[in-house]
């Protein structure tokens, strides 16, 4: 088999075929991702099973719910994908994740962990009444199966009366090491052949449910696969399964199996280091932490992401990753402040959307001093449309209590989360991935709803930007127009500086933000100047999803020009 020669249809291919085929689409995955970035070890980890699924089964026939979506890699690279797959993750290429409009062998669009088993429920539910015939198939790793989601798509099971696979990869790993109660059951499963009968007696929670529970075999020996596989696509006629498996993430790849935290995502070849916000709540938050012993950190399995392992080193006893559990992590917080305790949860922005009605019922109506850090907010880039951080402004921001900031540097989001150790309310710090600019500054404390004129000019227009990424783009497009434009600091969308705001009676206000615009704070201070006269232009995004591909292409694309916006600050001023 040549080294770039992927077959689209294995079923015909020997087992030692079957085996070059593995090494070949390994080979293929290190060398895009190394190119491209991506997801590295959790791709590696399932290459013999992806090939034993698509030598079993009959794709796009049968059904291929990727939990997550991370590791589908060598499902794309099989499904006729392969003189594409150069393209993944660039804009316009192929999706890092699973993506039903780009092919038939997708059919179902993933990004968030926990959907798989209610995705797959409702497939085969769907294929009952249609009368139609074919196999559902949930792949699922042991970090998703910590995610409430899965116990409630269990809980239907019997109800539904369907069948369905769920695939259990078990690696130990999410993007930090799988935590929890589940996770030490998931072992004790795992355990040695002479433990066979204590696994049996303990498989039976998954009965309850009305799965039979088959496991735990290696899902890194590709005839194992092939075998075991054969004998559950027969049982699949009658009954729902769980087959349990272990691999080996970043199996082939000797760096990736030794550092499987650290490749699970993987930047490109170009991309160059950055500081990082995450780096400063990391060093604050500890030297927070240090004199006050309120403090108390939480994530959820994205510990290392999030800048936090000092922290945890340091207070094990006032730190706690829960695992993919983002609502949890939500009350939790709440309960920890009822008690005079001061919990920071720092969570990616995108992963905060499923804490939405645990903020506003248990974080904001009790009027709790939780610190929610939201970080990878706005555009996050290469993982599309599931990743990209730009609705929580809009959803956030018609929540009573709820203090929003968003600092202009690393340097103003040091002085926030020191502002926050005192802070007596619900409190919301908002910033992207990399601080890449830094602007002027004083030595006046930060109060909440105080904003900061960062340039007073002598025109009739003032920008109002809320965020580094805003205030980047209002910079370059005063520069572009030449005009002596207004500049302020809008560091707070809630409450917003009604003083301030009333000075500018006769400005016509520009408002800039990483977000959408539906919602968002535009239409926060457009909704202020209602009864006035003062008119208000807003820039954001537009309403659509937003496709992945370069951070800075992508803000232009979908509505964050800095030359539309100095052609407007030309016209008006």
């Amino acid at each position: 088999m040549l080294e770039h020669e992927i077959p689209e249809n294995i079923k015909s291919l020997s087992m030692d075929e079957l085996t070059a085929l593995c090494d070949t689409l390994r080979d293929r995955i290190i060398q895009t991702v190394t190119d491209n970035g991506g997801h590295l070890s959790s791709n590696l980890g399932v290459v013999e099973l992806t090939v034993a699924l698509h030598y079993v089964f009959d794709f796009p026939a049968d059904k291929l719910i990727f939990d997550v979506g991370h590791q589908c890699y060598a499902h794309k690279l099989l499904s006729g994908r392969a003189d594409r797959f150069d393209t993944i993750r660039k804009k316009g290429g192929l999706s890092g994740f699973p993506k039903r409009e780009e092919s038939d062998f997708d059919c179902y669009n993933t990004g968030h962990a926990g959907t798989s088993v209610s995705a797959a429920l409702g497939i085969a539910k769907a294929r009952d009444i249609m009368g139609e015939n074919f196999n559902v198939i949930a792949l699922i790793g042991d970090g998703s199966f910590n995610n409430g989601l899965v116990y409630e798509a269990f809980n239907s099971l019997r109800p539904l009366n369907t069948n369905i696979l769920v695939i259990l990869n078990d690696n130990g790993m999410s993007i930090s090491p799988t935590v929890g109660s589940m996770h030490e059951y998931l072992e004790l499963l795992s355990q040695d052949s002479h433990h066979r009968e204590k696994v049996q007696k303990h498989a039976t929670i998954f009965e309850r449910f009305g799965f039979s529970y088959d496991g735990v075999y290696d899902g890194n020996d590709l005839g194992c696969m092939i075998e075991k596989l054969r004998e559950v696509k027969e049982k699949l006629r009658t009954q729902s399964i769980i087959l349990h498996i272990c691999t080996k993430k970043g199996k082939g790849y000797s760096f990736c199996e030794e550092n499987p935290q650290k490749t699970h995502g993987v930047a490109s070849a170009t991309s160059k280091p950055t500081t990082e916000y995450s780096q400063i709540l990391g060093k604050t938050l500890t030297k927070l932490a240090e004199k006050d012993k309120r403090i108390f950190a939480v994530t959820a399995a994205m510990t290392p992401s999030l800048g936090l392992e000092e922290f945890f080193s340091r207070f094990p006893d006032r730190s706690i990753d829960v695992g993919i559990c983002e609502e949890h992590a939500t009350i939790l917080c709440a309960a920890l402040a009822t008690q005079g305790i001061k919990p920071y949860y720092a969570v990616y922005s995108t992963f905060l959307q499923r804490s939405y009605d645990e903020i506003i019922v248990d974080i904001c109506s009790q009027n709790l001093p939780v610190t929610l850090c939201i970080d990878r907010a706005g555009i996050s880039g290469a993982d599309g449309e599931t990743h990209q951080g730009v609705f929580d402004l809009s959803f956030l921001s018609c929540i009573p209590n709820l203090t929003i900031g968003v600092p202009k540097d690393c340097g103003e989001f040091r002085r926030m989360l020191e502002m926050s150790a005192d802070f007596s309310g619900p409190l919301v710090i908002r910033y992207p991935k990399d601080c890449k600019n830094s602007f002027p500054t004083t030595d006046e404390p930060i109060e909440a709803g105080c904003w900061e004129i960062l340039h007073h000019g002598s025109g009739n227009v003032a920008i109002l930007a809320c965020g580094e990424r805003a205030l980047t783009i209002a910079n370059k497009a005063i520069e572009l127009s030449g005009e002596d434009v207004t500049l302020v600091n809008a560091r707070f969308v809630k409450p917003l500086d009604g003083l301030l705001l009333d000075t500018m009676s006769e400005y016509k206000v520009v408002t800039i933000e990483d977000n959408m615009l539906i919602g968002g704070f535009g239409a926060l201070i457009a909704q202020y100047f209602t009864d006035s006269e003062v008119s208000v232009k807003c820039f954001g995004y537009r309403d659509s999803f937003i496709a992945h591909g370069p951070v800075d292409e992508l803000m232009e694309e979908y509505g964050l020009s800095a030359e539309e916006i100095a052609e407007y600050l030309r016209y008006e001023n």
